[in-house]
């Protein structure tokens, strides 16, 4: 019992440390950027010497790894059940519920989000396939999800759309095109043009760009949503 119980205290320890170095780093970046990540710096903030951190994490690109998976995946947890928490029958509501969801992800981890969508760790070498590929790949069928819910009522808008299959990235079609099989490339193109809208004032508002432009992003987020919606032609239920 004993060695079971010193086991266990061994592995709540290595936890809380790991869950540390990972606090920290993503303190260091809020203050000093994405260069400030490092592993000697993680490790004279915390009071460890540099050996000892390397139990932890091998290598800066494997802590900057497990940091982009851990917040791709929350992003993709929170995005995910805001959308199954609404009714497929309301495709306005989901859409609203998926980017609020977004946005308020995004707000309360602005340097999870700049790790994933903004600024680059310099030097960083993502491994094969990407630094979260399953989060990724949600987030990208989410987006497109999007898309299929709005194209219904939209597709009359997009009949003389130009584009094709070979427009886009054959990464992107590997993910979108098995979990939508029936939609065609205008339906994908009209997903980019949804993560433009909602992306684009996300970021400025987690730069801070929004600061002394406006006192209500939230309602100019809220505002430019719902001038979406309608332009695609999506009803609300009364």
């Amino acid at each position: 019992m004993a060695v079971t119980g010193s086991s266990g205290r061994r592995e709540r320890l290595r936890a809380e440390t790991t869950a540390e170095i990972k606090k920290v780093a993503l303190a260091l970046m809020a203050s000093g950027g994405p260069d400030a990540i490092t592993l000697r710096a993680i490790a004279r903030e915390m009071g460890m010497t540099a050996n000892a951190i390397y139990g932890y994490f091998p290598t800066r690109d494997d802590l900057v790894t497990t940091l982009i998976n851990d917040v791709y995946t929350a992003l993709a947890d929170a995005v995910d059940t805001a959308w199954e928490a609404t009714p497929s029958a309301e495709p306005a509501v989901r859409i609203e519920a998926w980017a609020n969801a977004f946005r308020t992800w995004a707000l309360v981890n602005p340097q999870g989000f700049r790790l994933i969508y903004g600024d680059p760790v310099p030097g960083y070498q993502a491994p094969e396939g990407g630094p979260a590929p399953d989060a990724a790949h949600r987030v990208c069928t989410g987006l497109t999800a999007l898309a299929a819910a709005a194209w219904p009522h939209a597709q009359h808008l997009y009949q003389g759309s130009a584009f094709d299959w070979s427009d886009f990235d054959s990464g992107l079609l590997a993910k979108v095109r098995p979990a939508f099989p029936d939609l065609p490339p205008a339906a994908v193109a009209l997903a980019l043009r949804i993560w433009g809208h909602l992306h684009g004032l996300v970021s400025l508002e987690v730069y801070g760009h929004m600061r002394n432009q406006t006192t209500s992003p939230e309602k100019l987020f809220r505002e430019e949503l719902a001038h979406l919606i309608q332009t695609l032609g999506i009803p609300r239920r009364r």
